[in-house]
């Protein structure tokens, strides 16, 4: 799989490291990959004992620096939601129009990017039964907004 570039070469590094974790369904853009390092696994300590973390520009990178470092562990995304979709409860889906960054296992940056029919059509009446195959990019999805 070729892995999204970051949004903007700059920035990376300069991100907060609090961020949430996973979820919301889909994303818009990718921040910088991320690699936790982890004392009590063996990585070096340099943060008086607490996890930290390496940000990188490419997965390729991020991927490279895991394999070759005790106590780290595999690649993230950090990524940037500009509008989300909350499951405040099982098989209840809410539009959320507002930005967040959180962090996603880069396997699910194989789902296509938001555009301005996802959300709309994953929450659609007429949505398949297994919504999430929309999000995969496996289903047509129809003209509707809302």
């Amino acid at each position: 799989m070729k892995f999204p570039p970051v949004l903007n070469l700059s920035k990376v590094g300069e991100y907060p490291a609090g961020a949430k974790a996973g979820g919301g369904f889909v994303w818009d853009a990718v921040l910088e990959y991320r690699v936790w390092c982890h004392p009590e696994r063996g990585a070096p300590d340099e943060a008086d004992g607490s996890d930290y973390y390496y940000a990188f520009s490419s997965y390729e990178d991020a991927e490279a620096f895991f394999r070759t470092s005790v106590g780290a562990e595999e690649p993230l995304a950090l990524v940037l939601q500009r509008e989300y979709i909350d499951e405040p409860e099982p098989g209840k889906y809410v539009h959320v129009r507002e930005e967040r960054i959180t962090e996603w296992p880069v396997a699910f940056l194989c789902r296509p990017k938001r555009d301005a029919l996802t959300i709309p059509a994953f929450l659609a009446e007429d949505a398949p039964a297994n919504r999430l195959d929309i999000i995969r990019g496996l289903v047509p999805r129809s003209g509707r907004t809302e």
